[in-house]
């Protein structure tokens, strides 16, 4: 049987750890928390500290002045690298990457997401996959395609085992 002097330990140590401020009030905040990753495959891994979006707003970005898909591809990998710059992988790529996905994404005349069109999909990483599409999405409005009226323009995601990333319109190279 515990003392009496035990016991008021016990006491005192749980009552140490009790809080003396008042509970918040306001009601939980619904989780926006993405799904757990399929089984087998790796989470989606951001580094220590770095929010999922910017925390600061961000101006829309200036028209594109581009006349092809192919110009205007440099103009929607520099608006995603400027939307995303905590997440892109800095230096050359090693060798061996997580995930390599080819996208196509056609944007209407306002620079609005309208569809998404895997030429070659990780499909080894499905997590990758719905990040990847997730991160176009949320990158919305692109610079207007004024010249073009609409576009379809295509990337290649290259993806490391960190979570971060390249577009092969902006790669650094690979070691």
């Amino acid at each position: 049987m515990p003392t009496k002097s035990t016991l008021s330990a016990t006491l005192i140590a749980l009552l140490a750890g009790c809080t003396s401020s008042p509970m918040p009030t306001s009601s939980p905040q619904p989780s926006s928390s993405p799904a757990p990753p399929a089984p087998g495959s790796r989470p989606i891994v951001t580094a220590p500290g770095t929010p999922a979006t910017p925390s600061a707003p961000l101006l829309p970005s200036p028209p594109s002045r581009a006349v092809t898909p192919k110009e205007y591809r440099r103009d929607a990998a520099s608006h995603l690298y400027a939307r995303n710059a905590h997440r892109i992988f800095k230096g050359q790529l090693p060798p061996m990457l997580y995930a390599i996905g080819v996208l196509d994404v056609e944007l209407d005349r306002n620079g609005r997401v309208t569809a998404l069109h895997w030429l070659r999909a990780p499909k080894h990483a499905p997590e990758v996959m719905a990040e990847i599409e997730r991160t176009v999405r949320q990158a919305a409005p692109y610079p207007a395609p004024t010249r073009m009226g609409r576009v379809v323009y295509t990337d290649t995601w290259l993806w490391d085992e960190s979570g971060k990333f390249q577009l092969d319109t902006l790669t650094e190279g690979q070691l």
